[in-house]
């Protein structure tokens, strides 16, 4: 009896909750891959190698992401600047860039140790291959284009447009460094030629204010 009365319990609760659906409070899913949820600010998805609005490469090589990584997953090789025509600002730029998908455990520890916030992560996700050498991300997927665009692995994927690609700017969007309440608003970053908006995040009030306008 105590395994039917178990059973008679937990069907109740899956014909209650089917019940509200039909009922017309919502599913409870999306329709993927029909529809894409909506990712939160701060997702850790794809990496992305920022540049400066002039165009100039973030990265200067310094190697503080891979000694960050706790999955062993970066490999970087600094080369110097030409004085002639650099690369980067600094003495030295990431002439080897590589991020190996399938160790990353997309902690978020390569952008908070990189000095020159030139490592970001965009919303993107989908990232299934069908061959291991495709999981190894280099330079040349990673780095963003002059104009800000970010390249996709395959070109010809459907994914290569969206938005949550071209769009890093989950991390560099905190209120304030190490939560100190003076620099809330502030914008601490430097921006890219991208799409991204670095601007700082609104108040906690100002969040507040919103959702209450959402759920009204």
């Amino acid at each position: 009896m105590g395994l039917l009365s178990e059973l008679w319990r937990g069907l109740k609760v899956t014909g209650s909750t089917m019940l509200k659906t039909i009922g017309g409070s919502g599913l409870v899913t999306t329709e993927y891959p029909k529809e894409m949820r909506h990712k939160p600010q701060r997702f850790h998805g794809r990496h992305v190698l920022n540049r400066y609005p002039d165009g100039m490469e973030k990265c200067i090589g310094c190697q503080l992401c891979a000694g960050a990584c706790p999955a062993d997953c970066i490999y970087v090789r600094g080369k110097e600047n030409d004085p002639e025509s650099p690369v980067s600002p600094g003495e030295r730029y990431g002439y080897v860039y590589e991020i190996n998908m399938l160790r990353c455990i997309f902690c978020g520890l390569c952008v908070e140790a990189c000095p020159t916030e030139a490592i970001t992560m965009t919303h993107l996700f989908e990232m299934s291959t069908t061959n291991r050498q495709d999981a190894i991300y280099t330079r040349k997927e990673l780095l963003m284009d002059e104009s800000g665009k970010v390249p996709h692995m395959f070109p010809d994927d459907e994914l290569a447009d969206l938005d949550e690609l071209n769009t890093a700017d989950g991390w560099l969007r905190a209120t304030a460094p190490s939560g100190v309440a003076a620099y809330e608003g502030v914008q601490m970053w430097q921006g890219t030629p991208g799409a991204a908006s670095w601007d700082p995040e609104p108040s906690q009030e100002e969040r507040d204010r919103a959702s209450e306008g959402d759920d009204g």
